[in-house]
């Protein structure tokens, strides 16, 4: 271990750049940071099969950092297949320092590698992963190489309800930033909105809202007319930014539908 003030950090150092030893280094941070009593109601909240060690989410994000400050020439061969160990065992910490891997590395990423990307959602079964999956990760890919765009039509339309979410969720942070293809993300919401699922209908709230903070008009004019449609779920999540009149209309749309 080597310390800085009050401060340990993990010996990721650049004689361990193997793959293979850069996961087990890994595998030692996260077992040294083990909390037996808290490992149990993390996995009871996340609803997970994974074992989990009850390492916190800070530690996880030192661990990250460690390896990015001593193995700054790690390239993408190096990255995929350290990514592909930790991910490997069922362990979550593992397969979430896997994910905080990628989105710390994110640039080195090329367009094939949303097939491995798309597998690990597709093995996430939690929102944990899948989210900053699609978000951090899939999302600038797909900004970086717009031909992956096909690839979310497809996973639009998936069997998987996690790709569906993804597909919606790869395309937030530009529609945060007040631009992003709403059009795209609208066809494919509007054929997931009568989904019971309760994880589709918050990531279409979810988008809406996040687009409602720079173009609250845009959100309003669609939703506006499918509140039929719209669960509570998606509705109260997409108002939350809009004008007060605005809410108020959709709000009133909504409830007078249940009316009826």
């Amino acid at each position: 271990m080597t310390s800085s003030g009050n401060r340990s950090y993990p010996s990721f150092t650049k004689t361990q750049a193997r793959p293979s030893a850069l996961a087990h280094a890994i595998d030692v941070e996260l077992r040294r940071h083990r909390n037996p009593a808290r490992a149990p109601a993390e996995k009871a909240y996340l609803k997970s099969d994974l074992e989990f060690l009850g390492v916190g989410l800070p530690a996880m994000r030192e661990a990250v950092r460690t390896v990015k400050r001593e193995n700054s020439g790690l390239d993408r061969r190096g990255l995929v297949a350290l990514v592909r160990t930790l991910w490997s065992r069922p362990v979550f910490e593992r397969r979430m320092t896997a994910v905080l891997l990628l989105e710390a590395f994110q640039p080195l990423l090329r367009p094939v590698d949303i097939n491995l990307l798309e597998r690990f959602i597709h093995q996430s079964k939690t929102w944990a992963f899948v989210d900053e999956l699609a978000t951090a990760i899939v999302g600038p890919l797909v900004e970086r190489s717009p031909t992956l765009l096909r690839v979310l039509d497809r996973w639009a339309l998936d069997d998987d309800f996690w790709l569906r979410r993804s597909a919606m969720l790869a395309l937030l942070r530009p529609l945060r930033r007040g631009d992003g293809d709403f059009t795209r993300f609208a066809r494919y919401a509007e054929a997931m909105l009568p989904e019971r699922e309760f994880f589709i209908r918050k990531a279409i709230g979810w988008v809406l809202r996040e687009t409602g903070k720079k173009r609250p008009e845009l959100v309003y004019q669609w939703l506006l007319p499918r509140c039929g449609v719209a669960s509570g779920v998606t509705v109260l999540e997409a108002v939350k930014y809009l004008s007060a009149r605005q809410r108020a209309d959709v709000l009133e749309a909504y409830a007078s539908t249940r009316r009826r």
